[in-house]
């Protein structure tokens, strides 16, 4: 029988134990083999450790999980770098719009390789065949929330690339125009950001709440559901009034500084939740599990 989440099926000596999740979606799952073997299945820790960590934890460049980290990273430090109230008083609007344009970049493709990421977690076709590839990468996946996750937040970055980049070229027009051309893509990336960070805050904590400050997964997950906050706090402070100024310029900075230091910290701390741990669960589990799709093994438990 299939799982509820569709994407995986019990092999033939496993039994479910226990479910729990967020809604409809299954985070997490207790298994045991008939000779007493268990383990507990994450969907989050399923994804992150998949194949076993490669390479070393702070340098991995042929690893997608490093690159997510240090993408995350570089495109926050160029946030918090021009939200810095010295950084733009010293280089000028022009050279700080650049930055913040530079940093949304990185976000997008951070956010491309998590999606990335998320639809090769159970596998997928031969990289060889592009048509299969490119079919894999735009199936819609909507029993799984971590898919919902990186879908939203990766669209979120695609409105940050486009308010960034009208901000380079929009210096001189009337108030109406840059809330249109500026304001607008930001508050809906932010919601955006908003969203991909409950849903992501939802899966490392199998429901709407937990307490768990010895998971690096937790921590990762808070940080940047506080980021969030702050990134949409700074875009309510920075509509433009008729006059031309912003509704709270000192607002709009420490929102942007703060949700950009919290991606940052998120960001560093994905390096090392690549690689924590002995690997065994993640070896278990694929023992334990098998995408549909696959050889046709019926499951038990259900």
């Amino acid at each position: 029988m299939f799982d509820r989440h569709k994407r995986l099926r019990l092999a033939g000596d496993w039994v479910r134990v226990e479910r729990s999740g967020f809604g409809p979606f299954v985070t997490r799952e207790v298994l045991r083999r008939v000779d007493g073997t268990a383990v507990v299945w994450e969907s989050r820790r399923h994804r992150k450790r998949r194949t076993g960590p490669t390479g070393s934890t702070w340098w991995a460049p042929t690893a997608v999980g490093w690159w997510i980290g240090v993408l995350f990273a570089v495109g926050s430090f160029c946030f918090a770098l021009g939200a810095f109230p010295p950084y733009p008083d010293t280089v000028g609007a022009v050279v700080d719009n650049v930055t913040y344009f530079v940093g949304s970049i990185f976000f997008t493709s951070a956010a491309f390789l998590q999606y990335y990421q998320v639809v090769w977690a159970d596998g997928g076709p031969d990289v060889s065949h592009l048509g299969q590839v490119f079919r894999h990468l735009l199936r819609p996946r909507t029993e799984r929330i971590d898919w919902w996750a990186a879908s939203v937040q990766f669209v979120g970055t695609l409105f940050f690339n486009v308010s960034t980049g009208h901000a380079l070229t929009a210096m001189q027009v009337g108030a109406s125009t840059l809330n249109h051309h500026v304001w607008r893509p930001d508050a809906l990336g932010s919601i955006c950001f908003l969203v991909a960070s409950w849903l992501c805050w939802a899966e490392v904590s199998n429901g709407a709440w937990s307490w768990r400050p010895r998971s690096l997964s937790w921590w990762i997950a808070l940080l940047n559901l506080i980021g969030s906050i702050a990134f949409g706090i700074s875009a309510i402070a920075s509509k433009v009034e008729p006059s031309g100024s912003l509704r709270n310029q000192a607002l709009t900075n420490l929102g942007t500084f703060v949700g950009a230091v919290c991606f940052l910290v998120g960001g560093v701390l994905l390096l090392p939740e690549r690689t924590e741990g002995d690997g065994v669960e993640p070896e278990l589990a694929a023992a334990a599990y098998q995408p549909v799709g696959q050889q046709d093994v019926p499951a038990r438990g259900e």
